[in-house]
């Protein structure tokens, strides 16, 4: 079935579905101009849902604040976020902006006043914020989902039907690498290896240590090698980075991006390698990312046989009108509605966000102990701060 055929499959799956007449939902958006902006799309997906009031949007930029109210339609602005979390008796905040300097407040602030919230990504900078925000959803009963546009793909879900039902056989290991762009080593594993760090947790759970190293043009990082990045998410180091997972049943998984005057997009992605074949899933945002898979245990194409693309099995959609990118965000803001209707974990929930900072982080801890780490990590504090010269 091509996507055009699925498409017009979920249009009349809506109308099936519309007599549902689901709970209607005050959201509130959070941007800031020049500041983090308002992430990929979250300001924006709300208007695929019919039972959706943007009531009002928060930027602290007045040109910004401007332009968001005519893009999202809200029905109020306002300059300080705290204040329309205050006065429009919201149910969901969406959390915006990529910097991550007022991340802690605004998901504090959305979730005491007992907002569920849809939030960019990367979760935080550190797991001390990290730690600061789950106490603060867990004391508010409040649902995140982390705008992690993979969990919600159809070719992820579709790679993980395969999986399951052995069509790779036993996994042998899961490798994954960063775009590896200007932003090669620390940078990349932040802002696009958490993708990489998410899908493997996806696939494989919890990983229990990780034994990396960290380099520099070949030599290992020291203090003086730790910066900032081109955005406030936090301290950066390194121009290579190599590390390893381990994961139940004796599985590895394998992070890399290195600094390079050659790379291609189609590196960025998750590979997992079973006993009876192959299956690359590029991360990519839905309707991109196809996957294909290779059922040759030599994992090279031959005799036994060649990369086929997976096909999807089932159409795409659910009670909204969305196409192209804007799918990806619409699939997760849905699950939320449902998280939320049924008290259940979102699909990438505030955990799940923590559990990518937790594996970053970890990597330069084991940098620095020149040893294997366990996680989860006893050490809170970010490692680069204490990284000497």
């Amino acid at each position: 079935m091509n996507r055009r055929s699925f498409l017009q499959s979920s249009l009349a799956g809506l109308a099936a579905t519309a007599s549902a007449k689901p709970k209607k939902y005050r959201v509130g958006v959070i941007g800031h101009t020049g500041h983090g902006n308002y992430g990929h799309g979250l300001d924006t997906v709300w208007s695929a849902f019919d039972f959706v009031e943007v009531a009002a949007v928060a930027d602290a930029d007045e040109t910004g604040r401007a332009k968001a109210v005519d893009r999202t339609g809200a029905a109020k602005p306002y300059a300080d976020y705290h204040e329309m979390i205050e006065k429009e008796k919201l149910d969901i905040v969406a959390v915006g902006p990529r910097w991550l300097d007022q991340r802690v407040e605004m998901i504090t602030a959305a979730a005491d006043a007992g907002c569920h919230i849809f939030s960019e990504k990367p979760f935080a900078k550190d797991l001390v914020d990290a730690d600061k925000m789950i106490a603060a959803i867990k004391r508010n009963g409040v649902k995140v989902q982390m705008a992690h546009q993979m969990r919600k793909s159809p070719y992820v879900e579709r790679v993980r039907e395969l999986v399951q039902a052995g069509e790779i056989g036993t996994i042998q290991e899961v490798r994954g690498r960063g775009k590896e762009d200007r932003r090669a080593g620390g940078e990349d594993l932040v802002v696009l290896g958490s993708h990489i760090c998410d899908m493997m947790r996806y696939y494989l759970g919890n990983p229990k240590w990780v034994f990396a190293h960290v380099t520099v043009d070949g030599r290992d990082v020291g203090g003086s090698d730790v910066r900032q990045p081109s955005e406030p998410i936090g301290p950066i180091a390194g121009n290579q980075i190599a590390a390893m997972f381990a994961f139940d049943n004796g599985v590895h998984g394998y992070f890399g991006s290195k600094a390079s005057d050659k790379t291609h997009p189609w590196r960025f992605g998750t590979t997992i390698y079973g006993n009876k074949g192959v299956i690359y899933l590029p991360n990519a945002i839905y309707p991109g990312g196809q996957p294909y898979i290779l059922r040759s245990p030599a994992w090279v194409p031959g005799k036994e046989g060649q990369w086929e693309e997976v096909k999807l099995t089932k159409p795409v959609g659910g009670n909204f009108h969305a196409e192209g990118r804007a799918l990806a965000n619409a699939l997760l803001v849905e699950d939320l509605f449902e998280a939320i209707e049924k008290d259940r974990k979102p699909v990438c929930s505030a955990h799940d966000g923590r559990w990518t900072v937790e594996m970053i982080t970890s990597i330069y801890a084991s940098q620095k102990a020149g040893a294997r780490v366990d996680l989860p990590l006893k050490q809170r504090k970010h490692t680069l701060h204490t990284l000497k010269s």
